[in-house]
């Protein structure tokens, strides 16, 4: 629990008449905290940026078939976890096999000035390149086989008992598919995380629906767990406790895979929901880092598709997601690219490059098929040709950026460092060029003294998304100005 508050000033107090102000006054009555903004000056910025790019029929059939031979469509099972760890400890074995045969290669053949297309093709052909060819595949047929009779027995053992991992191994697994979460679907590893949606409980959700719901979209290398506090008091309870008669549930995903595949499964995942439960009267999207990108994303191709599921969204509100991209990426791929350019060294540039497609997506916050599929490996577009993707007309849009330092410090150094991994103008969705995403700043806020990963723990964080979430676009905050929220120590003082 944060030993910090929030204090608006009376002047950005709903109305007393407001119906959204009643019930934010009841919901905040149990809650002792009082908050204070610091106010900036109000953004005019209110243009559209066209869309690029038509629709490739052909890429969405390939994407979708893509989609259809993923690896699992139910939760990953105790006996799954086994059968994937086998598989994964044998590619483990595989992938170090060519980093070492790629430097054994590069040793010999740059100090004889033979390092070249035509010589790399001639090494494969030879006898040490035909030696690390049948470690690789004698690796392969014993790890296939070890998986088989694994998938056999995993079998038998489901016709008897289905036991879900605990929650601990649950969460280890979603870290590995976050950085390796590409490769596990390429080789149909079990330990592929299928999306789903959750309820409270942590049980896929099966109840029928109606009503308003509400979707927690977490970030990368996380799940639907992650949202669960010790203290209890969580983002979705407090949602839950203030709006009763919303259902809110939790999605689980791969953060390894592409952002923009994820985005495109998630759009038609909320399609079917609709349809599968028609009394649905509105859906919200909150996302914390890379989920709000997947929300974006899914946003982005349900109304290119012009699907029902869009015409139902209400609100849409990011916690901390590079929306232009994250540092950390960028200097990983920085420092990967000064290491390929060493002689003798460059062959380790290939233990960066089995970071997955999310991660590296994460680069420039590229949510479009367009910004990596006609690319050869796995690689994005430069942020400068990336393929803008503008927010949905109609859809009331909320992004909360934070800062690791705890008071107004406005200099380059704070806004670049953010909240650690994200920049105050990447969460914010502020960029000079074609890819600025115009919300108006009262619908921006930024949270002093709260890290990136607290961002979905904090109190304040979590009362600002509830004040959102019951106005319901019935308060004009587009009117106010941008929300500064400080540590309780420091409110007095700012």
């Amino acid at each position: 629990m944060d030993s910090v508050e929030i204090i608006y000033k009376d002047s950005m107090r709903p109305d007393s008449s407001d119906e959204a102000g009643h019930e934010l006054a009841a919901y905040f009555a149990s809650e002792t905290a009082t908050a204070d903004h610091t106010v900036a000056p109000h953004s005019d910025l209110y243009e559209q940026i066209d869309q690029l790019a038509a629709i490739d029929i052909d890429e969405i059939i390939k994407l979708q078939a893509d989609d259809a031979n993923a690896v699992t469509t139910h939760p990953v099972l105790y006996a799954d976890f086994f059968e994937g760890l086998a598989q994964l400890a044998t590619m483990g074995v595989v992938e170090v096999t060519e980093i070492v045969e790629a430097i054994h290669r590069e040793v010999i053949l740059r100090p004889l000035g033979r390092f070249n297309e035509n010589h790399l093709n001639n090494w494969q052909r030879g006898i040490t390149g035909r030696i690390y060819g049948t470690i690789r595949q004698v690796m392969l047929l014993v790890g296939n086989n070890l998986a088989t009779v694994l998938r056999i027995y995993k079998t038998m053992m489901r016709q008897k008992n289905t036991q879900p991992l605990p929650d601990t191994l649950k969460k280890l697994v979603n870290v590995l598919n976050g950085v390796m979460g590409d490769h596990l679907v390429n080789h149909k590893n079990a330990l592929a995380i299928p999306m789903q949606l959750y309820d409270g409980n942590g049980d896929t959700q099966l109840v029928t629906l109606s009503g308003r719901v509400v979707i927690l979209c977490h970030g990368l290398c996380m799940s639907h767990l992650s949202w669960q506090s010790a203290e209890g008091n969580h983002l979705g309870e407090a949602i839950a406790r203030s709006q009763p008669e919303a259902t809110v549930l939790y999605l689980d995903y791969n953060t390894g895979r592409r952002i923009s595949r994820s985005g495109r499964k998630l759009c038609q995942l909320l399609q079917d929901l609709i349809e599968q439960h028609p009394n649905i009267t509105q859906i919200d999207l909150v996302g914390h880092s890379m989920g709000g990108l997947v929300a974006r994303s899914a946003l982005f191709y349900g109304e290119q598709d012009h699907l029902a599921w869009v015409k139902r969204v209400g609100n849409l509100i990011t916690l901390g997601s590079p929306h232009h991209g994250a540092v950390l990426e960028r200097i990983g791929h920085h420092v990967q690219d000064i290491i390929a350019k060493l002689p003798f060294a460059g062959s380790l540039a290939k233990l960066g490059e089995m970071r997955s497609a999310g991660i590296i997506d994460l680069r420039h916050g590229s949510i479009r098929d367009a910004d990596w599929r006609a690319l050869e490996g796995r690689s994005v577009l430069p942020q400068d040709f990336r393929h803008p993707a503008r927010l949905p007309s109609g859809i009331k849009t909320y992004f909360v950026a934070s800062a690791l330092v705890e008071t107004h410090y406005d200099s380059k150094m704070t806004h670049l460092l953010g909240d650690g991994l994200v920049s105050v103008a990447s969460a914010l969705g502020e960029d000079d060029a074609e890819h600025a995403l115009f919300v108006p700043d009262g619908h921006k806020a930024l949270f002093y003294g709260v890290s990136h990963m607290n961002l979905i723990h904090s109190r304040r964080v979590r009362e600002q998304v509830v004040a959102w979430l019951l106005a319901n676009g019935r308060s004009d905050y587009a009117e106010q100005p941008r929300i500064y929220s400080y540590p309780k120590s420091l409110g007095l003082m700012v």
